[in-house]
């Protein structure tokens, strides 16, 4: 089969690598229809992260099941699946209190377990035509119509970055009501706001530097706030006070829950050809009122094998803990436990009452991935979300 396989820093190919199969009684193999590219899926890409060439990457895909295995019970060949980011037993302690980011079956001596992705499990990425599916039983999401319909788009976002917005804006308490701030317009940012504004929110502002990516927030609901013109808590706390203060709320003219959707690769905001890992947690302190919720969705690695100057190798940051305390602003974490969610959005999506799609700017095939992961990282040519389609329509 085809798969697209990263190669070196910055350099990701399509290579012929063997078929996905059967190994154990509780696979199924999902021939893949669309697999999204993943902001993440960088990490890798940039030589970040410590994936080693030969790794088939991708952890967004949406497909058929070709092949059962003997122990499959709830799903058959030829039904429509997508697949979670976070592969689980669905047993395990941690996967019976729903906490199936944290499996602790599928990586031993460890906890969690991802496709694709280094240092989370030897599980082969979905960047590819097809995909062995362990635990299936657990791990396919059973979705209506065929391959390549109308909601083709809208279901392969129910993979991973549908249910991590959705996963943002619970780390952040969300309230109907209430204000948020999401920092960073890649795609678990613009869906992070997306659904807030699902969940009732009043205002929801989406501070990035690339043009496509604030049209894109703007098109959702949301107020784009470029920190290109300036402090983006500053802006914020301007266009607050401009609109109107809520009647009991003028000394705060923050917001009441900030996402960072960004992680540990944020730019710097006088300098964005710079890295600054504390920016956003930074800006972040100080834009949330007293007893406000931040949640933090972005990734921040243990392992950094090109740290900026102001990085760290190991994940040690100095952050402005002591704003945070004396502000009492809680302050949440973690990957995403999908299965907590993603029915419920598949059927929002079913219902026509959610449509994650439409940040989807490009398609293309395998032969294509190169092209996009190029383009995406220079955050080049209006490349917000792309989809390969492994096996064209």
């Amino acid at each position: 089969m085809k798969a697209v396989v990263y190669e070196a820093t910055r350099r990701v190919g399509v290579h012929d690598v063997e078929d996905a199969a059967i190994e154990e009684p509780t696979d199924v193999v999902v021939r893949v229809s669309s697999s999204a590219i993943c902001g993440t899926d960088l990490h890798m890409f940039d030589g970040r992260t410590g994936a080693e060439p030969g790794l088939v990457i991708g952890h967004e895909p949406l497909g058929v099941i070709e092949q059962v295995g003997e122990a499959v019970r709830s799903v058959k060949k030829g039904e429509r699946v997508v697949i979670p980011t976070h592969l689980f037993c669905g047993i395990c302690f941690n996967c019976a209190r729903g906490y199936t980011a944290a499996c602790l079956r599928v990586r031993p001596g460890s906890f969690g377990a991802a496709y694709g992705y280094a240092g989370m499990g030897s599980y082969r990425g979905a960047q590819a035509e097809l995909l062995r599916v362990p635990f299936a039983d657990a791990n396919c999401v059973r979705v209506p119509g065929e391959p390549f319909d109308a909601r083709e788009d809208d279901f392969a976002m129910l993979a991973d970055a549908f249910v991590t917005g959705w996963h943002a804006t619970e780390l952040a308490m969300m309230e109907p009501g209430c204000t948020v701030a999401v920092f960073g317009a890649f795609t678990v940012g613009l869906l992070a706001a997306y659904s807030a504004l699902l969940r009732g929110a009043s205002e929801v502002y989406v501070v990035d530097y690339v043009p496509e990516r604030l049209d894109k927030a703007g098109e959702l609901g949301a107020t784009p706030v470029n920190f290109e013109d300036g402090d983006p808590v500053e802006q914020i706390r301007e266009l607050r006070r401009r609109r109107g203060l809520p009647i009991g709320e003028e000394p705060m003219d923050g917001v009441q829950k900030g996402i960072d959707a960004v992680g540990f690769q944020a730019r710097d905001r006088r300098d964005t050809t710079r890295e600054n890992p504390t920016q956003v947690v930074s800006d972040l302190a100080r834009l949330v009122n007293p007893t406000g919720h931040v949640a933090i969705a972005g990734v921040y690695a243990e392992k950094d094998l090109l740290p900026a100057p102001e990085g760290s190798a190991d994940g040690h940051l100095q952050v402005p803990w002591a704003t945070f305390f004396n502000k009492g602003i809680s302050v949440n974490f973690g990957r995403t436990n999908d299965r907590r969610y993603t029915t419920r959005l598949r059927d929002l999506v079913v219902a026509g009452r959610a449509h994650p799609g439409t940040i989807v700017t490009h398609h293309g095939t395998l032969d294509d991935a190169p092209s996009f992961y190029d383009r995406f990282d220079r955050r080049a040519d209006g490349v917000v979300k792309a989809i390969l389609r492994p096996c064209r329509p």
